[in-house]
């Protein structure tokens, strides 16, 4: 059986996995600050990591650092964090980066420009990566933005580079890193 950490849940409870926050929740099964670390978990632990809505909101390197130390070979950390273009960014006082489709491919064996070099850890490699819009009847138009912007790598690259990220501007970006 899969071994899943439900990091930063919140009020996001997840039957069978394990559920941490810094908040004593009912359902968290572990409370911890993860801007404490180490994370209370031994080396390899994870199967897989759900890191959603918490790393804009400090200083993520290190974190990550620790998630790779505690997901075993093979796992995956997926991560949901706002689009530099999303207005929540600019929204919530305690967002403290912005990131790019992109971003995460600096922690990875083959981090762009060569930079390989900037971190002590990698990924093996991004598995996923999705740039995702808000979609209501005021933003109708998302519903065919969304699967234009997501046809490929360089599609993405062109939306983040050119105008179009801020005539359309995204919500969130979703990755999946393994190791």
């Amino acid at each position: 059986m899969e071994k899943k950490l439900n990091l930063g849940c919140g009020n996001d409870i997840r039957k069978d996995w394990i559920n941490l926050d810094i908040a004593a929740i009912e359902g968290v099964d572990v409370v911890h600050d993860i801007n404490v670390l180490p994370l209370p978990f031994s080396e390899n632990s994870f199967d897989f990591i759900l890191c959603q809505d918490i790393l804009e909101h400090l200083e993520y390197i290190p974190l990550l650092e620790e998630i790779h130390r505690i997901l075993k070979i093979g796992g995956v950390v997926e991560i949901r964090v706002p689009h530099f273009s999303s207005r929540f960014n600019f929204i919530d006082p305690t967002h403290k980066k912005m990131f790019s489709v992109q971003t995460f491919d600096y922690f990875t064996t083959k981090a762009p420009f060569g930079r390989s070099y900037y971190f002590s850890f990698h990924f093996e490699r991004t598995e996923y990566r999705k740039i995702c819009f808000s979609k209501s009847y005021v933003f109708f138009i998302n519903f065919l933005v969304e699967p234009l912007v997501n046809a490929g790598q360089r599609m993405r690259t062109f939306y983040e580079a050119s105008f179009l990220s801020r005539f359309f501007p995204a919500a969130n970006i979703v990755v999946r890193l393994k190791k």
